[in-house]
């Protein structure tokens, strides 16, 4: 199993369809989709099928999102890193979206962060890549500022799917001034 990013606290590794209770627990929750559109999983099977595309996007992109592991207990406590974007979101088309999802019971302890800036890090100094994107649901203060606190800054508000959302963008130049 490829580890892509270790930080003190984190290990960030691909995910596997061990990982789908895990998933399931998380996506089932009410609370961890309400900026996301508000349609909680429903079945164990929902969360084996999105492993599934995600480790396809590992053999079509060469990334994916990670599976975030506590270091200290083992245990997963979300997901994060990059995905690239393949339909267009906001007038763009193909470009490398950082993200993040987490268990609530882990929501607070700074996961988010850190996994924004270790997959910031890889897309800089792995892929060498000249910009990272990222959004977020315009009401959901936690992301936003974890997205802020890696380094992203809002630069535009767009519609997604019915919901209103703002914009992040980072360059590699302004990563490295951080």
């Amino acid at each position: 199993m490829k580890i892509f990013a270790e930080t003190d606290r984190i290990i960030l590794r691909e995910i596997t369809l061990e990982d789908a209770p895990s998933m399931f627990k998380m996506d089932a929750d009410p609370e961890v989709h309400k900026y996301l559109g508000n349609k909680p999983f429903k079945d164990i099977s929902e969360s084996e099928e999105n492993i599934r595309f995600i480790r396809q996007q590992y053999e079509e992109n060469g990334i994916g999102r990670w599976a975030v592991i506590d270091k200290e207990t083992k245990t997963f406590v979300g997901w994060g890193g990059l995905k690239f974007i393949t339909v267009p979101i906001n007038d763009r088309n193909h470009f490398y979206e950082v993200g993040y999802r987490f268990l609530k019971e882990h929501w607070g302890k700074g996961y988010a962060t850190e996994s924004a800036k270790a997959s910031l890090k890889y897309a800089f100094e792995e892929m060498n890549l000249e910009t990272v994107y990222a959004m977020a649901h315009g009401e959901n203060a936690g992301s936003r500022h974890a997205l802020q606190k890696s380094g992203l800054k809002i630069t535009g508000h767009f519609d997604h799917e019915g919901i209103k959302c703002d914009w992040f963008e980072i360059s590699k130049e302004d990563w490295l001034k951080i």
